[in-house]
């Protein structure tokens, strides 16, 4: 893999990622940090104890099999809707008024649906960092979406290793549903927004009919997928003190986006307090 430092021409990535680095990573984690098959690892061991869906995204075959065949499928599904998936990448870089400078984090990229096209949005010092704590999912990012501005970087999303305001634009477009702690998640990609930054988050919606909710909730509990009603994320994002919260449901999806104001509520209380909500409501 390959990537281009801010400012230079482009050089392989180990030569560029301690420039990166600096400034973004957290100290504690820097001193762990190795390079492995053109991504930077920041991560020991995978924790034991993962969901069927969970266990599915660290295996080789089935990262080769959601880019070669999944990933097609759904391509093929979503234009029976009339829906593009180019249009959708597009969709979401307008949202986040991508563009320039801006230093811009994928948590959770998988194998890199959006990272490499956000990338190609960015000029400048511009650059995107594609994170999964996935060595399958790193391996095929880094072999089949490699691009100048794109870095891929194996970490945990629930303690994200990048300081307090690091980033523009945070997103989360493909795996908020797999993870054990999404509001976690939620609350560490606020953390490292800068004020004035955009955060945006594509998950699952259940529907408003019960028998259609409750229907996807059990399909999706046995594979260790959670199902999102239309009201938790944007209260999550409101009572975290972000505005300009706008929210679009489509089918069985949602995407939500809002910004983060040049001064926001103390994150960790409003940690606490969705905890405390988290668990009253199983999340």
């Amino acid at each position: 893999m390959t990537a281009q430092q801010p400012g230079a021409e482009t050089v392989p990535d180990a030569m560029w990622s301690p420039a990166l680095a600096r400034g973004l990573i957290r100290d504690d984690v820097m001193r762990s940090m190795r390079y492995s098959d053109g991504f930077t690892d920041l991560l020991g061991e995978a924790p034991a104890r993962r969901s069927l869906a969970q266990r599915a995204m660290h295996s080789p075959a089935v990262a080769a099999l959601y880019e070669r065949f999944w990933r097609p499928v759904m391509v093929a599904i979503m234009r029976m809707h009339g829906i593009s998936i180019d249009a959708e990448r597009q969709r979401a870089s307008d949202a986040l008024h991508l563009g320039g400078n801006q230093r811009v984090l994928d948590v959770a990229c998988g194998p890199d649906s959006f990272t490499g096209f956000f990338a190609g949005q960015l000029s400048g010092d511009g650059f995107v960092i594609g994170l999964d704590n996935s060595v399958a999912m790193m391996e095929r990012a880094v072999r089949d979406n490699s691009c100048p501005r794109a870095v891929y970087m194996r970490g945990d999303a629930l303690s994200l290793p990048f300081n307090n305001g690091a980033f523009d634009v945070v997103c989360c477009f493909a795996a908020l549903h797999l993870v054990p702690e999404p509001i976690g998640v939620l609350h560490e990609m606020i953390r490292v927004l800068s004020p004035g930054g955009r955060i945006a988050v594509m998950t699952t919606y259940g529907r408003e009919s019960l028998l259609v909710r409750k229907g996807l909730e059990l399909g999706a509990e046995m594979c260790g997928v959670r199902v999102f009603d239309r009201i938790t994320i944007p209260a999550f994002f409101a009572a975290a003190g972000l505005t300009d919260i706008d929210q679009h449901l489509r089918g069985i999806s949602q995407f939500v986006m809002a910004r983060r104001p040049e001064q926001v509520s103390d994150p960790m209380r409003t940690q606490s307090w969705w905890r405390a909500k988290g668990r009253s409501i199983g999340l």
